[in-house]
C-alpha cells in the first residue's frame, strides 16, 4: 500500500515521505479498509512536529499519521461478519497508540473502529467526524440534552466550533458564539443566535449583554487558559466548562473564589479516550443531526497524498474555513 510516514519528529516537509509497505491482513476482530480520505487534526501535526511535553522521539519505529478517515471495508479477520465487506465507513483512533494511521491508501483496525457511515453522508464528510465531530459532540452534549439552555461557543469559528455551534442550536440551545473577522459570519451562518468579536476588551459584558444579564448554562471551550476568567464570569451556577483545548496557555492560573461559589464544573476532553457508551451516545447525535440535515462540516482544503506536508502546513497555518483532508487515492 502507499502511504505517508515519518521516522523522526521535524517539520512536515522535512520528515514526510511516500512509502509504500506491504498490504496488511486484517487479524480477528479487525477491519481492512481501502481509505479514501485522511483528516488532518492540530494533534496529528504536534505530534509529527514532536512538540508533546515529555515527547522526545517518535513512539514507533515508522510513524504513518492521522486518526480520522473514510473509505470502504475491502477485507474482514475472524469474527467479523462478511456482510461488513463494501461497507462504507469512517474512523475513530486510527493512530492512536499505534504505528500506522490513516494517511495510507489502507488501515487494518479493531471493526468497531469503523463506523458504518450513512448513506445519505459523503465520504468526505466522514473523513470529518473522528476529532472534531465527537469533540464537538461530546463538549455540547456531554451533560445531556442542552433544549432550553444557553451554550457558549468559545471560537465558534473553528472546525469543532463551527460544529459545536450546528449541534447546540439543533438541540434546541440559545446559542452564543465567539470568534473574530469572518468567522463572525461563519458562525452566524452556522446557527449561533448571536456572535461576539473574542477580541472585545471586556468579553463577559459582551456575553451577559446578548442574554440579557442572564449566565450561560454551558461553555465549549477551546481555550480554557486564555478564557477561563471571562467563564468564571458568565457561567451560571452549576453550570459546566466543557473544554477541549487551551493551546495559548498549558498552564493556566484559575480563579477559584469564582468558580467554587457557583459550583462550576469543569470537564476537560480528551476524545481519545471517551468511554464506549459516551462514544456511542456521541455517534448516535452525529448521525442523527447529519440524517436530518441539521450539521454540514466544512472542509476548507483537499490535497492528494503526495502532498501531505502542505496538509499539514495548512493545520499549523491556522485561521481556516473547514477541515483538512488528504485524498489518498491521488
Amino acid at each position: 500500500m502507499q502511504s505517508v510516514s515519518y521516522t523522526t519528529f521535524g517539520p512536515a516537509r522535512d520528515v514526510l515521505e511516500v512509502t509504500n509497505i506491504p498490504t496488511p491482513t486484517p487479524g480477528p476482530g479487525e477491519v481492512l479498509v481501502r481509505l479514501a480520505f485522511s483528516g488532518v487534526n492540530p494533534s496529528d501535526v504536534k505530534a509529527r512536529a514532536g512538540t508533546r511535553p515529555g515527547v522526545t522521539k517518535p513512539p514507533f519505529e515508522r510513524i504513518i499519521p492521522h486518526s480520522d478517515g473514510s473509505g470502504v471495508i475491502e477485507a474482514v479477520g475472524a469474527g467479523v461478519p462478511s456482510g461488513r465487506i463494501g461497507s462504507r465507513v469512517w474512523i475513530w483512533n486510527g493512530q492512536w497508540q499505534r504505528a500506522f494511521g490513516t494517511a495510507a491508501t489502507h488501515i487494518c483496525l479493531p471493526a468497531d473502529q469503523a463506523i458504518t457511515l450513512p448513506d445519505a453522508i459523503s465520504l468526505e464528510t466522514g473523513a470529518v467526524l473522528g476529532i472534531p465531530g465527537l469533540t464537538a459532540a461530546h463538549a455540547v452534549f456531554g451533560g445531556g440534552d442542552v433544549a432550553g439552555q444557553t451554550v457558549l461557543v468559545q471560537g465558534g469559528a473553528g472546525t469543532v466550533g463551527l460544529l459545536a455551534v450546528q449541534l447546540a442550536k439543533w438541540g434546541g440551545a440559545h446559542v452564543i458564539a465567539t470568534a473574530r473577522g469572518d468567522g463572525l459570519t461563519a458562525a452566524k451562518d452556522a446557527g449561533a443566535d448571536a456572535v461576539i468579536d473574542y477580541t472585545n476588551n471586556n468579553l463577559a459584558k459582551a456575553i451577559l449583554e446578548e442574554t440579557n444579564q442572564v449566565f450561560v448554562d454551558r461553555i465549549v471551550e477551546v481555550e480554557f487558559g486564555v478564557n477561563a476568567a471571562v467563564d468564571a464570569e458568565v457561567i451560571a451556577p452549576n453550570g459546566t466548562i466543557a473544554a477541549y483545548g487551551s493551546a495559548k496557555n498549558m498552564t493556566p492560573e484559575l480563579a477559584f473564589g469564582p468558580m467554587l461559589f457557583k459550583a462550576v464544573t469543569i470537564d476537560i476532553l480528551l476524545i481519545y479516550l471517551l468511554p464506549p457508551t459516551e462514544r456511542e451516545q456521541a455517534i448516535k447525535r452525529l448521525h442523527a443531526a447529519l440524517e436530518q440535515g441539521a450539521l454540514k462540516c466544512p472542509i476548507a482544503e483537499v490535497h492528494a497524498l503526495k502532498d501531505c506536508a502542505t496538509a499539514h502546513e495548512a493545520v499549523e497555518a491556522g485561521n481556516r474555513a473547514g477541515a483538512i483532508l488528504v485524498d489518498v487515492s491521488q
